[in-house]
């Protein structure tokens, strides 16, 4: 079968959830036996979002191949349970960049290089360059249509239909329908405009999407097909949910997966989703709830948590209970009101994060939290903070601190290993010439060898594993001895020894430090084994609490 091609736009308004359509649509897809595969097309000039702040833009999602990328290409991994990778997110400056090396590279011949040819033919070039032996391609485009920055990515598209035929591209559009309280009815203009700047540049939607937050009537509906002329059965209610999990179900009841079959003329089957009807049942029917903190410093925008707030869910999936979240602020946290700000939690997670603000408060937590024996995991920088409290409040060497945050510390328990770039390329070595990625960071998965006897391996049962990470500083060996004689252990090293991964301590039900992010690896069908055991440890501290 060729490879088929769904493109999903958006109109009226961002943060409608294309990224989630994307995602649920691809789940049905899979459900129905086929292969499938999701791309993201991000209209920003930005060449990745490893540099954004996360006030604009959020979580940046690391890949197993070191990519950065949008945190949309996480719930395409949660959903479909499958590695992306970076020929999975391009954005409008990668796309440039690449069309201006190779100008410069002469490849065009000297011809003037313009959007159209040039621009268009390398989105189309990425696009199907993501086909392998897929089934389906869903390519989600960012942005909202009318966006100046989104017209190439559209014109792209458009371009392929008439490439690749009309039986291989389904256009869908998501787009918004109101619901005003005050006039107690849906509004459909919105749409209707949306619709209409969409087909101004030549795309004329198969399959709309109807954001809203009530259920859509048959009029309602048979009159945005009308308006927007697509078939009558072609309009769908994208109803708010409870949870994100519910919408591969909703989509299901709709039909949607269904009519995208007899329009691609894809084989009739039906999709297979029973695990993701248990999975909505234990979430609307927990045993029991646990309360975790989370202190960080971007808990204003919960977007910058996304895999972390979703792997912590899975965790209670996994132990049958509810996960209530508390956002603590660590640039409030002091030793005067931390009892206060922590209190009454059954586990504390500190996040990991770039730059000291904040950074005194999360030491302060964890300290908390060793003290106390509440169940504490920390993450990357999490992890790095646990090192800084214990060399200051355990070892004694009052002014130790991480390198990224005060150079001329006496104690650099964490540095910025000089002898990065040796090490780093026999990294490269291991995980294949391709695998070279951002500079001084390590990025993308890298394998680590775990202890037994340790919670670590009490929760991987398996002592070779590959996490990913996104990070520049690192522990530093020179202080490993005086750890392990205060009741650190070194539960997780790199295969050569070289790196500390993860660190715990003996004398408490449930502390445990990572240098990676295993959120990034997390999906509601296997929850990752640290969060799954973490969440337990905090069931275990509610339940012998009372």
């Amino acid at each position: 079968m060729q490879t088929k091609f769904i493109f999903i736009t958006g109109g009226v308004l961002s943060s409608l959830g294309k990224g989630l359509a994307a995602a649920s649509i691809g789940v049905l897809l899979k459900a129905r036996g086929l292969k499938v595969t999701i791309q993201k097309l991000d209209p920003y000039i930005n060449v990745d979002p490893g540099t954004m702040n996360p006030f604009q833009h959020g979580e940046v999602y690391v890949t197993e191949d070191g990519a950065e990328t949008d945190l949309d290409l996480g719930h395409y991994e949660r959903y479909l349970d499958a590695y992306m990778t970076q020929r999975n997110n391009f954005t409008s400056g990668s796309i440039y960049n690449s069309v201006i090396t190779k100008e410069r590279r002469g490849d065009y011949l000297g011809g003037t290089v313009q959007v159209i040819p040039h621009i268009t033919d390398e989105i189309k070039r990425c696009i199907t360059g993501v086909a392998t032996d897929e089934d389906v391609v869903i390519v989600e485009i960012g942005g909202t249509v009318g966006d100046i920055e989104g017209q190439p990515f559209l014109e792209a598209i458009r371009q392929l239909r008439g490439e690749l035929g009309k039986d291989n591209v389904l256009y869908i559009h998501l787009t918004l329908v109101p619901f005003l309280r005050t006039a107690g009815e849906v509004k459909t203009k919105p749409t209707q405009h949306s619709v209409k700047e969409l087909r101004s540049i030549g795309i004329q939607p198969d399959i709309i999407l109807c954001r809203s937050e009530v259920d859509l009537s048959k009029d309602i509906k048979d009159k945005i097909a009308l308006f927007c002329n697509v078939d009558k059965d072609a309009v769908f209610t994208a109803r708010d949910v409870k949870s994100i999990y519910e919408v591969p179900l909703e989509f299901y009841s709709e039909g949607v997966d269904q009519k995208i079959a007899i329009m691609l003329r894809l084989p009739a089957k039906n999709a297979a989703l029973e695990q993701w009807k248990t999975l909505v049942y234990k979430l609307e029917n927990p045993q029991g709830r646990v309360t975790i903190g989370i202190v960080g410093k971007y808990v204003d925008l919960k977007e910058a948590y996304k895999s972390l707030h979703e792997a912590l869910i899975h965790g209670g999936v996994a132990n049958d209970v509810a996960v209530d979240l508390v956002y603590v602020n660590s640039e409030e946290v002091q030793p005067r009101n931390v009892a206060d700000k922590l209190k009454n939690l059954d586990g504390i997670l500190v996040p990991g994060g770039f730059g000291s603000r904040g950074v005194e408060g999360k030491i302060e937590a964890i300290r908390y939290a060793r003290e106390n024996k509440v169940p504490f995991f920390g993450i990357c920088l999490g992890m790095q903070c646990a090192v800084i409290e214990g060399a200051r409040n355990v070892i004694g060497l009052d002014k130790a601190n991480s390198e990224e945050f005060d150079l001329t510390t006496p104690h650099p328990v964490i540095y910025l290993m000089t002898e990065w770039y040796d090490f780093r390329s026999k990294c490269v070595q291991k995980r294949g010439k391709d695998s070279a990625k951002g500079g001084t960071m390590r990025l993308g998965g890298y394998p680590c060898e775990v202890k037994t006897d340790t919670k670590a391996f009490d929760a991987y049962r398996e002592t070779d594993i590959t996490e990913r990470h996104r990070h520049r500083y690192e522990f530093n060996k020179a202080y490993f001895k005086q750890f392990e004689e205060h009741g650190y252990v070194f539960s997780g090293l790199s295969p050569n020894g070289e790196l500390v991964e993860i660190v715990e301590r003996q004398d408490h039900p449930w502390f445990l430090g990572c240098q990676f992010h295993p959120e990034f690896k997390s999906n509601p069908m296997r929850p990752h084994p640290l969060f799954r055991e973490f969440i337990k440890a905090a069931k275990v501290n509610k339940e012998t609490s009372k």
